[in-house]
């Protein structure tokens, strides 16, 4: 692979940033597991294998089973996901391709109803910080493991 530019040396202000949010959300309400699903899934979307790398050795850590890294990719096939993981998961996906059809007035309410408003924000804040480190991994060239 050609060696692209290091944007945390190149630009470290973005980076400081982009770690403003990290920080944000190591505050925020949502649970270790939510936050795990939410950075793998859309990683998985995104086929960025920097950061499926990083964040399924995050998981493991943190106790999440092998089982349910493997079937995240198929999560509305399985019941190994709890009804608020999968609307978790929804929007994870619908925000993650939100070119598709945005986040759909269904997907957005069930969220609202089972997380509240606040919650909500900071599931929306995650998901959009995970896209945004996919893309800085993906155009850089970012290996796993490095």
């Amino acid at each position: 692979m050609e060696k692209r530019i290091n944007i945390q040396i190149t630009e470290p202000q973005a980076y400081k940033a982009m770690f403003g949010l990290e920080g944000y959300l190591q505050t925020a309400q949502i649970t270790k597991a939510h936050k795990n699903l939410i950075k793998i899934r859309a990683s998985q979307i995104n086929g960025c294998a920097y950061c499926i790398d990083m964040h399924t050795q995050e998981a493991r850590k943190a106790g999440e089973t092998e089982q349910r890294i493997y079937l995240l990719n198929a999560w509305k096939e399985t019941d190994l996901f709890t009804e608020e993981e999968k609307i978790i998961l929804a929007l994870t996906e619908q925000i993650t391709l939100i070119h598709a059809q945005g986040v759909t007035d269904a997907v957005y309410q069930q969220a609202e109803k089972a997380f509240g408003k606040n919650y909500l924000a900071q599931l929306i804040m995650a998901i959009v910080t995970i896209n945004a480190w996919n893309r800085i991994a993906i155009s850089t060239q970012l290996e796993p493991g490095k």
